[in-house]
C-alpha cells in the first residue's frame, strides 16, 4: 500500500509533462491556437475537445510514471485487466487513508481544472473529472473499480477544482491584462491545469475568468499549538504537546454586497487550510483541508441590516486531528449571512445540514486500514461576530455520524458499526495595526466508534489551543457595508 501512496503523490508533474505525448507538436500547433480567442462573456473559442486529449494525456502519464518507477504490478494495465473492470462492478478499495481522500479529489481537480480553463461551465468540467474517473478505474490500476474512488475523484475533486480555478482566477484577474511573474507562479501553484493551457494555448485561453467583483475574507494564521489533552485509546502516534501550524483561509463571494449576484456555481465558496509539521507523511501534514460553495441558490435581506443567500452547497472535507481522521464529500442545504447589530458591530452566520459519503479512521494504525465507509448525515453551525475593524469572535461546530461498514485488513473489516465525531472551535482575533493581527483558539475534537458484535470501539479526544500572527486581507475582518447611510466603516 506504501507504494500507492508515493505514486500519487509523487507522479502529477510527470503526467503534466507527459500531456506533450498526446497533444499537437509544434508544427501543428498553430492550428491549436489560432481559433478564436476564449470570451467567458459568450463562450466564444471554448474548446470540448482539447480538454477531453488533457485527461487522457494526464492519465497515460500518470499511469506510466506509476507501472515505471512505482508498482508494476498495480498499474501495468492490458487489454485483458480493462475488458476485466468493464465487466466488474465496483467495490471498496483497500488503499490507504491518506490516499482515497486526499489524493484521489486532488487528482480529480485535474479533470475538472482543465476544462475550465478551455472556457467550460462548472457542470461541463463535472463530466470531464467523471470521464477521468472513468478511466482511470478502469484503465489506469488493475485492480477493481473503487466505489469510493468515483465519489472523490469526480464529485470531490469537482469541488476541489473549483475552489482552486476561481483562486488561480482571482490572482491573475487582479494583475490586469498582462499579470506579472509572482502571479502567473501563484496561479499555477493553485491550478496547473490554468497555467498548462495558458502556456500552451497562448492567446486562445489567456482570457481570465471574471470574478465580478466579490466580497472577500482571506486570513493567513502562523503559529503554535499547545495540545491540552488528549486520550488515544491506547494507540499510537503520541500527541506532541507543542506543534508549528500554518492556516489559510478565504471566503469568497460575501452576502451583502450591493450588485454582486449568485448566478454560477461557487459564486460564493469557503476554503480552509491547515496544515502541521509531520516528518513521516506529507499527507500526515494535512490537518484540515475544507472546500465549501454554493451550487445553486439566490440572496435575500430582511430589513435594513440583514442581508444572506441561501440555497444548495457542495463541500469536500478532510479533518485530521492528530489521532484520527474524517472526509467527507457532501451536500447540504443552508444558509450564510450577515446582520449589523449596531453601525459598527456585525454578526455573520453559516447554518447547513446536509449529508455526504466518506469515511472516518484512527490515525493510530501503521496501516492505515482502521477506517469505514459509510454516509455522514452532517449539521454545521458557526458565527463570527465583528467588532468594527478592531476585534472578532468566531465559534463553530460541526457533526459527524457515520453509519457504515469497516474496510481493509482489521479485525473489525466489513463489519457494521457508526461514529460520532464532534469538531468546536473557539477563537478570539485582535488587529494590532494594519493587516497585522495575533489569535487566540481553542479546538476540541472527539470520536467515539461502535462495531456490532463488540470490538474494534473507540473513544478518542484531543483538546489543543493554537496562539497565532494573523495577516488579514484589506477587507479586515470581512464585515459587508451595503447601508448607504452607514456612520461605521469596516
Amino acid at each position: 500500500m506504501l507504494s500507492r501512496s508515493r505514486g500519487v503523490r509523487g507522479s502529477f508533474l510527470a503526467a503534466t509533462l507527459a500531456l506533450s505525448l498526446v497533444m499537437p507538436g509544434a508544427g501543428c500547433a498553430e492550428e491549436w491556437t489560432k481559433g478564436a480567442r476564449l470570451n467567458w462573456e459568450t463562450g466564444e473559442g471554448k474548446s470540448y475537445l482539447i480538454p477531453a486529449l488533457e485527461v487522457g494525456g494526464f492519465l497515460v502519464g500518470l499511469n506510466a510514471f506509476n507501472r515505471t518507477f512505482i508498482d508494476s504490478d498495480t498499474y501495468g494495465t492490458s487489454g485483458t485487466s480493462i475488458w476485466r473492470n468493464l465487466r466488474s462492478a465496483p467495490v471498496f478499495d483497500t488503499d490507504p487513508f491518506g490516499v482515497n481522500q486526499i489524493g484521489h479529489p486532488y487528482q480529480g481537480s485535474f479533470y475538472s481544472g482543465f476544462a475550465r480553463s478551455a472556457g467550460l461551465s462548472y457542470w461541463e468540467s463535472l463530466g470531464y473529472s467523471l470521464l477521468g474517473s472513468f478511466l482511470w478505474e478502469t484503465a489506469g490500476e488493475t485492480s477493481k473499480p473503487s466505489i469510493n474512488d468515483y465519489v472523490t475523484t469526480t464529485i470531490g475533486g469537482s469541488f476541489v477544482g473549483e475552489a482552486l480555478f476561481r483562486m488561480s482566477s482571482l490572482l491573475l484577474e487582479g494583475g490586469g491584462e498582462t499579470p506579472g511573474f509572482w502571479r502567473e507562479l501563484g496561479a499555477a501553484l493553485l491550478s496547473p491545469p490554468t497555467a498548462f493551457n495558458r502556456l500552451v494555448f497562448g492567446d486562445r485561453f489567456k482570457a481570465v475568468f471574471p470574478s465580478r467583483n466579490p466580497e472577500i475574507f482571506i486570513r493567513l494564521r502562523l503559529g503554535v499549538t499547545l495540545s491540552t489533552e488528549s486520550a488515544n485509546a491506547g494507540l499510537s502516534p503520541r500527541v506532541h504537546q507543542q506543534e508549528g501550524s500554518l492556516d489559510y483561509h478565504m471566503i469568497y463571494g460575501l452576502p451583502g454586497k450591493p450588485g454582486y449576484q449568485y448566478k454560477r456555481p461557487f459564486d460564493f465558496f469557503l476554503f480552509e487550510f491547515t496544515a502541521v509539521p509531520n516528518v513521516s507523511s506529507a499527507i500526515n501534514v494535512i490537518e484540515n483541508f475544507t472546500v465549501r460553495g454554493l451550487l445553486a441558490g439566490a440572496k435575500y435581506e430582511l430589513g435594513d441590516d440583514f442581508r444572506g443567500v441561501w440555497g444548495i452547497f457542495g463541500g469536500y472535507e478532510y479533518l485530521s486531528p492528530r489521532i484520527f481522521r474524517v472526509a467527507t464529500t457532501n451536500a447540504a442545504l443552508g444558509t450564510v449571512a450577515q446582520w449589523w447589530l449596531t453601525p459598527t458591530i456585525a454578526l455573520q452566520g453559516t447554518a447547513l445540514l446536509g449529508v455526504g459519503f466518506g469515511a472516518s479512521g484512527s490515525v493510530g494504525d501503521t496501516d492505515e486500514r482502521d477506517y469505514r465507509y459509510g454516509v455522514i448525515p452532517e449539521p454545521l453551525l458557526g458565527l463570527r461576530l465583528i467588532l468594527g475593524e478592531r476585534a472578532m469572535l468566531e465559534a463553530q461546530g460541526r457533526q459527524y455520524w457515520i453509519v457504515g461498514l469497516g474496510a481493509g485488513a482489521s479485525a473489525n473489516a466489513d463489519r457494521f458499526g457508526h461514529e460520532m465525531i464532534n469538531r468546536g472551535t473557539v477563537g478570539l482575533t485582535v488587529r494590532l495595526f494594519g493587516p497585522h493581527a495575533l489569535s487566540l483558539h481553542y479546538v476540541v475534537s472527539t470520536r467515539e466508534g461502535r462495531v456490532a458484535g463488540g470490538g474494534g470501539e473507540r473513544n478518542q479526544s484531543v483538546e489543543t489551543i493554537t496562539l497565532s500572527y494573523n495577516f488579514l486581507g484589506h477587507t479586515r475582518f470581512g464585515a459587508v457595508e451595503w447601508r448607504p447611510a452607514a456612520t461605521g466603516g469596516r
